[in-house]
């Protein structure tokens, strides 16, 4: 699976190393993930998505069900994985 936030889209950058010697290299900034369990209370069921710190702060403002319809028509969340 690949490091992207399924609520906000966030994926990891790429930037220079901030270094004093005359290597020229990159780093990578990956994205602070969490898997996360959600009760989604509309359909009565356990979903678990790969979210960001960024993602958590949006579902908790939004609700979960907004977030997961907004996500949805942007493109970010291709499937929803239900927890039996």
């Amino acid at each position: 699976m690949s490091k992207i936030c399924e609520i906000t889209g966030k994926k990891a950058m790429v930037g220079n190393n901030v270094s004093h010697s005359n290597k020229k290299t990159k780093r990578r900034f990956n994205v602070n993930l969490f898997s996360k369990k959600f009760y989604w209370v509309e359909r009565d069921y356990w979903i678990t998505l790969k979210v960001s710190a960024a993602g958590l702060r949006v579902i908790n403002k939004n609700g979960l069900d907004a977030s997961i319809k907004k996500a949805m028509q942007a493109g970010y969340l291709k499937e929803i994985r239900v927890i039996s």
